[in-house]
């Protein structure tokens, strides 16, 4: 993993996120235009109002080149919970740790932040990711049937408690 770097927000970031989740989704799922949008004005809001007392973001990069990254969006922490989102990690990065590396930085984030419990929509069929998730501890805790990025998928919503929390 030689020069490799996880940091927060780096110039160019929310473009290579944005386009990093349109070139998967694209070709595993069928995911279009809508998909992408979405992802960039969402990584776009949320960094424009990004507080580092409840929020993180961090990146992977090799060579200056954003190849993966996540968030915590901890908006809404103490009600829903923080809301893990735009966790993705380029194919070349994909098998060397770099994805369980990037989510404990997430979960002790939050740990130290007082959230808690964290949440994360996915979909089933990512099996790679779902094994991640499920190895930090969180649960399955709601699937339904959605359409919203243009191809039918069975939602997942998966949550960690934490600090004694309880999962609801």
């Amino acid at each position: 993993m030689d020069g490799i770097t996880i940091q927060g927000h780096v110039p160019g970031a929310i473009g290579r996120l944005a386009e990093l989740h349109a070139l998967y989704y694209s070709r595993e799922w069928g995911f279009g235009l809508s998909f992408e949008a979405q992802v960039a004005a969402g990584l776009a809001e949320f960094l424009q109002r990004f507080d580092p007392g409840r929020d993180g973001f961090w990146t992977v990069s090799r060579g200056g080149r954003v190849l993966g990254g996540v968030a915590i969006d901890g908006a809404k922490a103490g009600d829903e919970g923080a809301h893990l989102r735009w966790f993705i990690l380029s194919e070349e990065l994909r098998g060397q740790g770099l994805g369980g590396r990037l989510l404990g930085e997430a979960v002790d984030f939050c740990r130290a932040c007082g959230h808690p419990r964290i949440f994360l929509w996915t979909f089933q069929g990512l099996d790679m990711a779902r094994h991640l998730y499920e190895k930090m501890g969180f649960r399955l805790e709601e699937e339904r049937q959605g359409r919203q990025w243009g191809t039918l998928v069975l939602e997942q919503r998966f949550a960690l408690a934490l600090s004694g929390g309880l999962l609801i």
